[in-house]
């Protein structure tokens, strides 16, 4: 039987998901479809299952309960695995992108409610930039001004969703957002005539009634623009650091303080409701409670710049709060220590001190403003030192918070336990006979110089903790311990070439030339023997070569075995020709693999004659000039080799026989790089043909006539 097409599956699912959600049947009938179609592999069966989800999806748009259903189905089918942990929110992204925004918000609800859902490792590994992406997408389409608690909603989804180290929400280096762009004042007399219509119409800041009269804070337009003027320091701090930055912002921080310095706010006075309630305690005011002030509090992410506005703002003490603690926070960064602050970033000791003493009055001025002005001030200390652990964690990286383990929490309890034991109870306090008696009974400690004297006499070393004794105590002699056999872990070359475990390892290539230099002289020796530039081919053949000349000195240690004379040849001592013998064949071994650069110029090999060159130099042709270029010939050299050759194909015969003759590292398989390298892959192909053709051990040096 012949399995069915993309079609008839997706037809065949299409019915069953739509009556399994419709009927509320539940996974098993799918499952039982999903297993019976054995014929067709599973990623058939999971293409037409996936499209069939996707378009029944589509259908639901305007019923919210049932596309939470369909959702909660999907879901139900991952975890039987008949589709991928993906699928779901691939779902919920093409049902965003279906609907309206009013619907959105509402559906959005159920991926809320959902979040330990998501955070299952079997979806979240899967699922995590799928639902980022989608909540990305929501967020571009929403306006901050006009759907702000909705996009308040998805920031709080994806915190929650996301671990607390995720490196993605952090901002790991510190950045400003330059973009916060605060815009103020107007031009010329309009400015003041602005400012003196809103004094003028009252909104100056005067005393309250009923209270002692202070003198009028007069607002003008340098007043104005000292105090907008800061909002450019809040958002890119790094500007305190310039000297002349520094001199405006406090000059200008100076004149906002004093301002507000010399008008004091008054505690807000009772309602009518609560006066009639306290008529027993007539004071003229009362400090409402913190639940009243809470339902009373209004919260703005933006203050208005216009000048009008000023008088008013500054009467007010949520805006006066504002303020003072934006400059408490800058504070803070100018005096911490931030991983990614540049050098040059710090302050001076007068900067410092001037620091210190206007943070005393920001935090008097924080104080004195109402309601609640201690209680404020102690909330903002306490939320500025949490701050500086958080700037401490990301100093060091940003490391992933762990839980401990159950055992490691049941083992310190159970310590715990242990040493509260017997000392006080709820239900048996301690007593101080009780603790007399504990006194009494632990063993007085023996003094330290009488336990460093007795271990000296027995030849031993204290070192006040019994590890660290037992340690410095396991050899008489740590330098000669450190020396031993059982602390060389380094392999030999040829056990590590030969071993097939460590050729699993990732960084066996690098491993092994280390060894190779520190063990072989082989590593400074130059193979031509072999046409490919791959590391591994490089290993194999000098484990060849090593294992070659491990066999020719076995060979030669038998010869010289057969001529060693017998015990009762007189004449000459039992082992001195062999030993004679050896060291001449290791000084020969030496002389060939151990070259110097001096010994390389007159040893040099050349790996091509003079007819294998005029092979070659037609299939070069007429681009032997760029060759010559790239092999480092420069525009004289060029020219004088077409004075010197009549035809293309003796001027590129010519330059070969240089080239061989002045490089020492002149090779066939050299020329075949660098004419890959040159695209000039006809002549490659040639140089390879004959590299083929050439035995490993053939080099031929070229005649000088």
């Amino acid at each position: 039987m012949s399995a069915p097409s993309f079609l008839e599956l997706l037809k065949m699912f299409t019915t069953t998901v739509n009556k399994c959600t419709t009927e509320g049947i539940g996974i098993e009938l799918l499952k039982k479809q999903y297993d019976e179609l054995a014929s067709s592999t599973d990623i058939d069966k999971r293409s037409a299952l996936h499209q069939a989800f996707r378009d029944l999806l589509l259908a639901k748009t305007d019923d919210i309960p049932a596309i939470e259903t369909f959702i909660s189905f999907a879901v139900a089918a991952c975890r039987s695995e008949m589709t991928a942990p993906t699928i779901p929110v691939v779902l919920l992204g093409d049902i965003f992108d279906a609907v309206t925004l009013d619907k959105c918000e509402a559906i959005f609800t159920y991926v809320e409610n959902n979040v330990t859902t998501w955070k299952e490792d079997f979806f979240f590994t899967a699922c995590k930039h799928n639902l980022l992406r989608m909540c990305n997408d929501l967020l571009r389409r929403l306006s901050r001004s006009q759907n702000t608690v909705f996009c308040g909603r998805i920031l709080l989804f994806l915190a929650k969703f996301f671990p607390f180290s995720e490196r993605s929400g952090l901002n790991i280096i510190s950045e400003f957002n330059l973009e916060n762009i605060t815009e103020y004042g107007v031009e010329g007399s309009e400015m003041g005539d602005q400012l003196s219509e809103g004094q003028e119409d009252g909104d100056g800041v005067q005393a309250s009634a009923g209270t002692q009269q202070q003198p009028q804070l007069k607002i003008d337009y340098n007043l104005y623009c000292k105090f907008w003027a800061l909002q450019d320091f809040f958002r890119n701090p790094n500007q305190c650091y310039n000297k002349v930055q520094w001199k405006m912002f406090a000059a200008h921080a100076g004149s906002v303080m004093a301002a507000f310095s010399s008008f004091k706010l008054e505690e807000p006075r009772s309602n009518s409701k609560s006066a009639s309630k306290n008529k027993s305690s007539p004071t003229p005011m009362d400090i409402p409670p913190e639940e009243e002030v809470r339902e009373t509090a209004h919260f703005f992410a933006k203050f208005l710049t216009n000048p009008k506005l000023l008088s008013l703002q500054l009467s007010d003490s949520n805006f006066r709060r504002s303020v003072l603690v934006q400059l408490l926070i800058l504070f803070q960064y100018l005096n911490s220590t931030v991983k990614f602050k540049s050098d040059s970033h710090c302050l001076t000791v007068a900067q410092v001190d001037w620091l210190k003493e206007t943070e005393t009055t920001v935090y008097k001025l924080i104080e004195e403003s109402p309601p609640n002005g201690r209680r404020f001030a102690e909330s903002v200390r306490h939320m500025l030192s949490r701050e500086e652990l958080w700037n401490s964690w990301k100093n060091e990286g940003c490391k992933e918070f762990k839980r401990p383990d159950a055992a490691a929490v049941a083992a310190t309890a159970g310590a715990a336990a242990a040493a509260t034991s017997g000392t006080a109870t709820e239900d048996q306090p301690a007593t101080p006979a009780a603790a007399t008696s504990r006194v009494a009974s632990k063993r007085p400690r023996r003094p330290l110089g009488d336990l460093i004297r007795e271990s000296t006499k027995q030849g031993k070393f204290f070192m006040g903790n019994p590890e660290l004794t037992r340690l410095w105590n396991t050899c008489p002699d740590n330098l000669q311990a450190c020396k031993g056999d059982d602390r060389n872990f380094l392999p030999s070359l040829e056990a590590y070439l030969d071993g097939s475990k460590e050729r699993q390892d990732p960084s066996f290539e690098w491993r092994a030339l280390r060894l190779l230099a520190r063990q072989s002289p082989h590593f400074f020796t130059l193979f031509n023997s072999t046409s490919s530039y791959k590391v591994a081919d490089y290993l194999e053949s000098v484990r060849k070569k090593i294992q070659k000349d491990k066999n020719d000195v076995n060979k030669i240690e038998v010869v010289q075995l057969e001529d060693v004379p017998l015990k009762d040849e007189p004449g000459e001592p039992e082992t001195e020709g062999f030993v004679e013998e050896t060291d001449q064949m290791d000084t020969e071994l030496l002389k060939t693999e151990q070259l110097t650069p001096e010994e390389k110029n007159t040893h040099k090999t050349i790996t091509v004659t003079r007819d294998q060159m005029a092979e070659l130099a037609p299939s070069i042709g007429k681009d032997w000039k760029r060759l010559a270029a790239k092999l480092g010939y420069g525009t004289d050299e060029i020219q004088y080799l077409e004075s010197e050759n009549a035809t293309v194909t003796d001027q590129c015969r010519h330059l070969l026989q240089l080239w061989f003759e002045d490089d020492m590292d002149a090779s066939l398989d050299q020329l075949a790089y660098i004419l890959e390298g040159l695209e000039m892959l006809s002549a490659a192909e040639s140089v390879k043909q004959m590299l083929a053709t050439l035995s490993n051990d053939e080099k031929i040096e070229i005649s000088d006539d």
